[in-house]
């Protein structure tokens, strides 16, 4: 049975850094595109990042970008996201996927329903 357990959430203080990890176990992911979304309070789920099989191509929401990286461990079929100069507003549960390899077509890796399993999601809390 595929899947995917994120770690490493918890409650930081603004400015300061976390590093988020998901486990995939009941098969290899290494073919995978793998993603993380976010979804705060009375907010729908919005994406945060995503990587390609190899890790050579990675997209960030406007958001995020130059704050937190995206990488993936392949040997260790589990993908990170290190997440620097936190802000309140980073506030949410965040949640991994996984895109199956083969890929029916041309897909958007920033759309959740793209992808094909997902994690329980792991909370960050950010304080002022």
């Amino acid at each position: 049975q595929a899947q995917l357990v994120e770690s490493g959430g918890r409650l930081v203080q603004a400015g300061g850094s976390l590093r988020l990890s998901c486990a995939a176990s009941g098969r290899s992911f290494s073919r995978d595109t793998m993603g993380w979304f976010r979804q705060a309070p009375g907010k729908e789920r919005e994406f945060v990042a995503a990587i390609g099989s190899t890790g050579s191509t990675t997209y960030y929401a406007d958001s995020v970008k130059g704050r937190f990286t995206i990488s993936r461990d392949n040997a260790k079929n589990t993908v990170y996201l290190q997440m620097n100069s936190l802000k309140p507003e980073d506030t949410a549960v965040y949640y991994c996927a996984a895109k199956f390899y083969p890929y029916p077509g041309r897909g958007d890796g920033t759309k959740a329903p793209w992808y094909d399993i997902w994690g329980q999601g792991t909370q960050v809390t950010v304080s002022s």
